[in-house]
């Protein structure tokens, strides 16, 4: 199915929204392809283990454990989010899975793809469409209220956890335009 014969809301789950934003907005930011996989699924990650604590679904251990590691660490930012890096064999900069272990992005790339379906030419086309009416150090400072502005709508108690919600594609291409 050609993109502009997509329909226009796309019912998924909020993590792979954000999982594709994030890799879409590294990717504005010079990021290669294989790098923006690997730092948008610790993005994604760090949203989920936050909203797990919100929930009261997670202690924080974890959370705790990733600041310590990132003291020490080479870091970038995405999308608000500190990023530890690691670097796989070849020399690729990628996101610090734990242990100075790189994060494979072939998963991540498995993932967005399953989530998506047929839809994802058409989602990250409206995402990139969105990301491009910035500049690069700008978009990554405002990114993650621009997610906020189009994510999927879900009920914000632990019935919301892992639901699913509409994207609606035009809420995408709009969304620089609200305030």
């Amino acid at each position: 199915m050609a993109p502009d014969s997509m329909p226009r809301r796309i019912r998924v789950n909020r993590a792979p929204v954000l999982t594709l934003w994030a890799i879409v907005v590294a990717e504005r930011l010079g990021h290669p392809p294989e790098t923006a996989l690997s730092l948008a699924s610790h993005v994604a990650g760090t949203a989920a283990r936050a909203k797990a604590r919100r929930l009261g679904l997670s202690d924080g251990t974890r959370h705790e454990a990733d600041a310590a590691r990132l003291a020490s660490r080479e870091t970038t930012r995405l999308l608000g989010k500190e990023v530890p890096l690691a670097h796989d064999a070849d020399g690729q900069v990628l996101a610090d899975a734990g242990d100075g272990k790189p994060a494979p992005p072939a998963p991540v790339h498995a993932y967005v793809a399953r989530a998506f379906g047929q839809s994802l030419p058409a989602v990250r086309a409206a995402m990139e469409e969105l990301a491009d009416r910035y500049e690069p150090r700008e978009l990554n400072r405002i990114g993650f209220r621009l997610y906020e502005r189009f994510r999927p709508e879900v009920p914000v108690d632990v019935t919301g956890w892992g639901a699913r919600g509409e994207l609606d594609l035009e809420a995408v291409r709009r969304a620089h335009t609200e305030t």
